[in-house]
């Protein structure tokens, strides 16, 4: 299957090779997208997030068994940007939550620089599309919240919460509280309050989900350059598949129930990307090509279940 050949105009200077084609999925096992560059072969190094044979079934209320999370095999570089699709119920948002050590698989491992992930630990933190701020803590309190529960001294506390409220540019409201903020703000100091434990490993469950187009493309903007700035190992789960080219390294696409990855994309557009761009909206095209194939498997799920499915897919370009 063939990318649509198409002249990019001169206000893109992004090159783009229109013989790339993606291959289909052959043999049970992931494709991998030639749009962009090769996968790294695994090199000697032990990877920052190593998922090996993830499979988790759990009982549902009519005692039936399901398979959620099928052979999950997943490693991650450290310092990487990895995006995580799939159509609703494929199981992205329990991936996050297994890595973070809130759940525990049935079968396989989670390890975090070599060691098994035995629960939560300061060095993953997960953000939520709720953020769970204290309304009756300040800003910089919320920010300090992390670092007082490790007993981290006071006159630290208090650099690291100057520190990561400049990273965000929210210094002045410092003394806030956060009903008083926007919510593109209120993501910003939920972002500085996981920033500042210093995690490894950050985990981003639809963080921008719930934000207007404009507040949401500005975040995009902070989030790459936090995490230019910090190094951090960012696993990143969105619906929107423009927002996984945008921000990803690389993009792993998961089947419908039970998920398995299908296949991986990596992102080789030069940075910094822009959702309008050509060559994004290019690249996101062959993910929601293999994606809607699992939509489509959901849907029919939901009918034969008499379910009458959303008229709007969860999905998004």
């Amino acid at each position: 299957m063939s990318s649509n050949a198409q002249n990019v105009p001169a206000e893109f200077p992004i090159p783009i090779d229109h013989d790339h084609r993606v291959p289909v999925r052959s043999g049970g096992k992931a494709a991998v997208a030639t749009l962009m560059r090769p996968v790294d072969a695994v090199s000697a190094d032990i990877p920052k997030v190593a998922l090996s044979d993830i499979c988790l079934s759990y009982r549902t209320a009519k005692g039936e068994r399901l398979l959620a999370l099928d052979n999950i095999n997943l490693q991650v570089r450290a310092g990487e940007f990895l995006c995580i699709v799939g159509p609703s119920g494929c199981g992205k948002s329990t991936l996050l939550h297994l890595i973070a050590g809130l759940h525990h698989q049935t079968s396989g491992q989670v390890l975090v620089d070599g060691k098994a992930v035995q629960g939560p630990g300061t060095d993953r933190i997960l953000i939520f599309q709720e953020l769970g701020l204290f309304p009756w803590l300040t800003v910089g309190q919320n920010v300090e919240f992390g670092m007082k529960m490790k007993g981290m001294s006071k006159a630290a506390r208090e650099e690291k919460v100057r520190y990561y409220l400049r990273l965000v540019h929210l210094s002045q409201f410092r003394d806030s509280y956060t009903h008083q903020l926007s919510g593109g703000m209120r993501q910003r100091v939920a972002l500085a309050r996981a920033l500042a434990t210093e995690p490894d490993v950050l985990l981003m469950d639809e963080p921008f989900a719930a934000l207007d187009a404009q507040t949401r493309d500005l975040l995009h903007d902070e989030l790459e350059r936090i995490w230019a700035e910090t190094g951090r190992t960012i696993i990143f789960v969105t619906h929107n598949v423009r927002e996984a080219i945008r921000l990803g390294d690389r993009v792993a696409l998961l089947t419908f129930r039970p998920g398995r990855v299908k296949s991986q994309f990596p992102v080789d557009l030069p940075r910094p990307r822009h959702l309008e761009d050509i060559a994004v909206a290019r690249a996101a095209r062959e993910v929601l090509d293999e994606l809607r194939e699992e939509i489509n498997r959901s849907l029919e799920v939901e009918y034969h279940d008499g379910i009458k499915p959303h008229v709007k897919t969860e999905v998004e370009l």
